[in-house]
């Protein structure tokens, strides 16, 4: 079940615009077919030819035109022209591998992370856009599973992994993944027996500003997030109201501050109900609250950008699912399928998912 479990795993206009866009009340809506914009006046994907047919958890839009994408097969592929075109900038000999996080900080420079038991588990860097690649992490820890990495600014980032030990494991970089080294594990809660995180969108390890992250996990008996404020030495943890198991609970959280936050999940099965799987803090993950009206199916990955104000978005398999207040109530607005959802400082916002698909937000506005 534990194997099972790991194979789950906006271009939009101008920031002012996304928000806008978002907060535009009663916009008429209607269901069109997987991938195509279905609010009239208002938000929706289009879609975007890859030319590849992996499953792309790992997503990291650097603005309107540039996003990078990782996936199955050992695949990376990049943007600069706002999906028009994708070139394959995979690190060589890597279709063996299954990647499923990257993280970007132009078009020049990312991070991507492939997951696996023992030395399936390694972080590539690249500072020539994928031209060529240094390998700065191999796992040599037969027990350790990674899952999720995310970065506080260009240089210092985090990676998990499952429990070694019975305590989650966390890397630290300050060279833009170059080098990596393993922190103390006496800062780390215990793990619950059966604990651990979904590498299902990238978003399990999420960080805001320049020292607090979040770390989210399910298979266990109940449904955790846990908080460092110091940037991975010592954590806290607290129980969410999300349903756990060995293929549900947490799957992503998304911050806009270091107070207010989103937790989706469920269960990723398809075709098994995933009620109650969306959850809120506004006290840094201190304490959750269940969402009146959650997603109405389980949700992988989420997106809470700051210029958008009590607006998040959370994207799964089935559909894709906005909130207006914080958390509190979600409205699908899209049916395509997703797996993972991130926005830029420019408001240009992404998905990605299975068979290959990419794409971006766009406003629409009646002609």
């Amino acid at each position: 079940m534990r194997a099972l479990a790991r194979k789950v795993s906006l271009t939009g206009a101008c920031a002012a615009m996304v928000a806008a866009s978002f907060a535009v009340p009663g916009t008429a809506h209607a269901e069109t077919a997987e991938g195509v914009p279905v609010w009239t006046g208002g938000l929706g994907w289009r879609v975007t030819p890859t030319g590849s047919e992996a499953r792309f958890r790992g997503l990291a839009a650097v603005g309107r035109k540039t996003a990078w994408l990782a996936g199955s097969g050992g695949t990376v592929l990049r943007t600069t022209d706002g999906g028009r075109t994708w070139q394959n900038v995979a690190p060589p000999d890597a279709a063996g591998l299954e990647f499923r996080d990257i993280e970007a900080f132009d078009a020049k420079r990312a991070v991507v992370l492939a997951i696996g038991e023992g030395e399936a588990s390694r972080a590539y860097s690249t500072s020539d856009g994928g031209r060529t690649w240094t390998l700065g992490f191999k796992n040599d820890e037969p027990k350790a599973f990674y899952d999720c990495m995310t970065f506080f600014d260009s240089r210092n980032g985090l990676a998990m992994s499952d429990p070694v030990d019975g305590r989650f494991r966390i890397i630290s970089t300050k060279d833009a993944g170059r080098t990596w080294r393993v922190l103390p594990s006496e800062g780390m809660p215990a793990a619950l027996e059966g604990e651990f995180a979904f590498a299902a969108s990238g978003q399990c390890l999420v960080s805001h500003g320049k020292r607090d992250v979040w770390l989210a996990t399910g298979g266990a008996s109940r449904a955790r997030v846990f908080h460092s404020a110091d940037r991975g030495l010592t954590w806290t943890v607290a129980d969410t109201p999300l349903p756990s198991g060995a293929s549900q609970g947490v799957f992503s959280v998304a911050f806009r501050d270091s107070r207010h936050g989103v937790a989706v999940g469920g269960d990723y099965r398809p075709g098994e109900p995933s009620p109650e799987a969306a959850a809120m803090t506004s006290d840094g993950g201190r304490t959750w609250h269940p969402a009146q009206r959650p997603p109405a199916e389980y949700r992988s990955g989420a997106i809470w950008p700051r210029y958008t104000g009590p607006i998040a978005m959370a994207v799964g398999p089935t559909g894709s699912d906005l909130t207006f207040n914080a958390g509190r109530t979600w409205t699908q607005f899209d049916k395509g399928s997703f797996d993972t959802v991130d926005c830029a400082p420019d408001g240009g916002c992404w998905a990605a998912g299975e068979k290959g698909r990419a794409a971006h937000l766009t406003a629409h506005h009646p002609g």
